[in-house]
């Protein structure tokens, strides 16, 4: 990563010099990603970073282009759950075409560390899980007709998931688990987001969107016999970031994600779902001046579970862009250890 590049556009304006809310209006479109600017130094930088923002974080931010089958199944009680994985996203990114960049890549790759544990609440079934993100992004693209790149990486914000189950799902130990029959089952769950990732407000793009975010979901999972059928749907619910670009406050209107899920189980731990998710709103502002960048964009992806050895599994995930109103054009691949145990 060029550092000198990143500082150079850090001091394009005196730090204490607000951009207007009209010029990023007309000009951004997305919302907080890597870390710095593009490359190359006055108010053209300044307006196409803006531009950009949003490329990283469109693959890695809390939002709703996350697709998860079987969120709302349920598990025995005193599960514990290990979690490591990677993923890989890779795609182009829709600029204004009045600005004077084109041909805008990105390669954006996440590693996350994760524990889940499942518990009885009030004779049902729950779940708690803490997940940490390290993030890397290189975004390249060409400059009135010049290549520019950049790349960062770090650790992003902190993401916290509480699940209780409302109906189909007492709290039974592993041996009662194992002698049930599947039934239909509804849930409630909390996700969390918190702004302890990496932030710079001197930096347009950052790893962190130095706010909190908040997601209540309802999902419901059905089966039948070996196949199975889940749906939910939720809101993204954002705090102010208070800080973002030399003291801009920048908000974000509630985003809406539904998502479906159908899928086939082979053998216990062994299954394919196919997935869909759709998300709507989450239109910004900058100092109470709206960018007119509401979100309607969909994806469609495959999942994958396999059995390695005894409490070990593994899954596959592939999602692609169907529809994309604002944003990237993201193709996604993951893969996701998970070691389970009992509590003895």
């Amino acid at each position: 990563m060029d550092h000198a590049g990143s500082e150079g556009c850090g001091q394009d304006r005196p730090r204490g010099d607000r951009m207007s809310a009209s010029s990023i209006k007309s000009w951004a479109t997305w919302g907080s990603g890597v870390t710095c600017v593009f490359g190359g130094r006055g108010v053209i930088s300044t307006l196409v970073a803006i531009a950009i923002a949003g490329v990283v974080s469109a693959a890695h931010r809390a939002g709703a282009q996350e697709m998860e089958p079987r969120a709302f199944s349920i598990s025995p009680i005193g599960t514990n759950y290990l979690i490591a994985g990677y993923s890989r996203s890779t795609g182009s990114v829709s600029t204004d075409p009045s600005l004077p960049l084109s041909n805008v890549e990105a390669v954006i790759t996440s590693g996350i560390l994760g524990y889940q544990r499942t518990f009885g609440l009030a004779g049902r079934t729950a779940s708690a899980a803490l997940l940490v993100p390290l993030l890397n992004g290189d975004v390249r693209g060409d400059l009135e007709d010049q290549s520019r790149q950049v790349s960062r990486n770090g650790l992003g914000d902190l993401r916290m998931r509480f699940t209780a189950n409302l109906l189909g799902g007492p709290a039974l130990t592993p041996a009662e688990f194992a002698r049930r029959a599947p039934t239909t089952t509804v849930g409630a769950s909390l996700t969390i987001v918190a702004p302890t990732g990496q932030y710079n407000p001197a930096y347009l793009i950052n790893l962190s969107s130095n706010r909190w975010a908040f997601k209540p979901e309802f999902g419901l999972a059905q089966p039948f016999g070996n196949w199975f059928a889940d749906a939910s749907t939720g809101v993204w619910l954002f705090t102010d970031n208070p800080n973002f670009f030399r003291g801009n406050r920048r908000s974000q209107d509630p985003l809406w994600a539904f998502e479906l899920h159908g899928g086939y189980n082979f053998s216990p731990g062994l299954w394919l779902a196919a997935d869909a998710t759709y998300y709507r709103g989450g239109e910004t502002s900058v100092n109470g001046d709206a960018k007119h960048d509401l979100q309607a964009n969909s994806r469609y992806g495959l999942t994958l579970s396999v059995p390695v050895l005894d409490g070990v599994s593994t899954k596959l995930t592939w999602s692609n862009s169907l529809i994309t109103r604002v944003g990237g054009r993201f193709q996604t691949v993951g893969l996701t250890l998970q070691y389970r145990w009992f509590d003895p």
